[in-house]
């Protein structure tokens, strides 16, 4: 049978944050699916982006100037 991730709702264990579509792949712990925005953060991470600066670039993606994260 085939799944539909676009409406599959998912827990990530980084955040805790509920998420559908598809899960990241962590780049920190291996085969393990995280949400987009922790896979963001893991991403501008490795190429050494601030906290603050990936915090400003989740709040463009999601069009707001401020992103407040649970973490």
């Amino acid at each position: 049978m085939k799944t539909d991730n676009a409406t599959t709702v998912r827990t990530c264990p980084l955040c805790g944050a509920q998420y559908g579509g598809f899960p990241a792949l962590s780049r920190k712990y291996p085969n393990t699916h995280i949400c987009p925005d922790c896979g963001t953060r893991e991403a501008l991470e490795s190429i050494g982006v601030s906290t603050a600066e990936q915090e400003k670039i989740l709040g463009i993606i999601h069009g707001s100037n401020i992103h407040n994260s649970d973490r």
